[in-house]
């Protein structure tokens, strides 16, 4: 009888058995975590090339509201002209020798006339032959600019010319004065003379390219590639809109901070002084009811608040333009401030759209014409190397047109 002498044998464990629920649910949300990971940086990423994108082509492909800074340029120009024409008669009395009681003419409140690129008018305030033919030159240049003829010879002498005359008299200048300066400042590095100019039609005439290389210039041939020039007069009127809105914002938020505004009777002071109540009977119309007053005050700060935001949509920025234009010919008429008017409304115009100013344009000259009999003229020629009319994009949001 044989007995059984094998082992018993013993179960292996299995080397393929299932995780444990933990470890798959880990592993899972780390999954899920880097695919959200991974989207959003994808997502991120896509954001800053389109926008980097966007922002590439409006600064260089071309430039933009051509006919807002031409009307800027024109408005600007007929502001000094209005200013020196009008201050002619007095102008020793004002500037000149006949200022010298208040001291300026022995020391300048102004930095500016202690800068010698900028005190031409300072050193012959004495001197009134001398001043008086400075004073018509100033005002030759004034034109010159206002036509656009040789803007880019005019522009710098005639902003030279002009701080160094305006700085003279410190008691006689107003916050007109500072933005006037800037914005001359600033369109050294644009074309303001792209439309409605001299030399827009000047540069629309074929150049001869057999001409020498300082002729071709001279008779409009482009000096710089177009994509620094496109690039400097976009980043212009992006510096532009930032300086206007931080202008009127912080304008109304330092009203807001007045008693006289938080209570409603702002207006009511100015217009009831000698100085800005240039026009008694119609300023003793305008606040002879209170609601009135306190509606106009509180609805300026409004205005100028909202501004910046109302530039953002077209409905919104025709109700805003509207609105600060109807500002500024309330300060021009009532406060006798036209000069300043003038000159703010020439910077808002960079915020109108060009289609908008080529069909004022176009509207004009047919009225022009219809009154005349005539037919209608052909529209503006386009300066060489400017962006077909219909392909000309509008301003970014910081600069958008009306």
């Amino acid at each position: 009888m044989s007995t059984d002498t094998s082992t018993p044998t013993t179960q292996q464990p299995a080397t393929g058995s299932p995780p444990s629920s933990s470890s798959t649910l880990g592993r899972r949300l780390g999954r899920f975590v880097g695919h959200l990971v991974q989207s959003l940086v994808e997502l991120v990423a896509g954001l800053v090339a389109r926008v980097v994108g966007f922002t590439e082509r409006w600064l260089v492909d071309s430039k933009h509201a051509t006919y807002g800074l031409a009307v800027t340029r024109i408005l600007l120009g007929l502001t000094a002209i209005g200013l020196l024409v009008s201050n002619f008669s007095t102008r020793l009395y004002a500037f000149g020798s006949g200022s010298a009681w208040n001291g300026e003419a022995a020391e300048p409140i102004s930095d500016f006339p202690k800068i010698w690129l900028f005190s031409l008018f300072h050193r012959i305030a004495l001197h009134d032959v001398a001043f008086t033919v400075a004073y018509l030159v100033l005002l030759l240049l004034a034109v010159a600019f206002t036509l656009g003829w040789r803007t880019r010879i005019v522009l710098p002498v005639f902003f030279v010319g002009w701080v160094s005359f305006i700085e003279m008299n410190d008691s006689l200048g107003d916050q007109g004065d500072n933005m006037y300066r800037m914005v001359l400042l600033a369109l050294l590095f644009a074309d303001p003379a792209m439309r409605w100019s001299l030399d827009a039609r000047r540069r629309s005439r074929p150049v001869d390219p057999g001409r020498g290389w300082l002729a071709r210039r001279w008779a409009g041939e482009p000096l710089l590639p177009s994509w620094a020039t496109n690039t400097a007069h976009n980043l212009v009127l992006v510096t532009l809109t930032c300086h206007v809105c931080f202008v009127y914002a912080s304008g109304a938020l330092y009203k807001a901070g007045g008693t006289p505004w938080q209570q409603g009777y702002a207006i009511y002071n100015p217009l009831q002084t000698l100085r800005f109540g240039t026009w008694p009977e119609l300023s003793d119309l305008l606040t002879a009811w209170t609601p009135a007053v306190t509606a106009v005050s509180w609805a300026s700060i409004i205005l100028q608040l909202c501004f910046p935001l109302m530039l953002l949509q077209r409905f919104t920025r025709v109700i805003g333009l509207f609105g600060i234009l109807g500002f500024h010919v309330g300060i021009a008429v009532l406060m006798g401030l036209p000069w300043f008017s003038l000159a703010m409304v020439a910077i808002d115009s960079i915020f109108i759209r060009d289609v908008t100013w080529r069909w004022a344009a176009e509207y004009v000259r047919g009225a022009w014409a219809s009154a005349g009999g005539d037919p209608a003229p052909p529209e503006e020629p386009a300066p060489a190397g400017a962006p077909a009319a219909a392909a000309e994009p509008s301003l970014a949001p910081t600069s958008t047109s009306a």
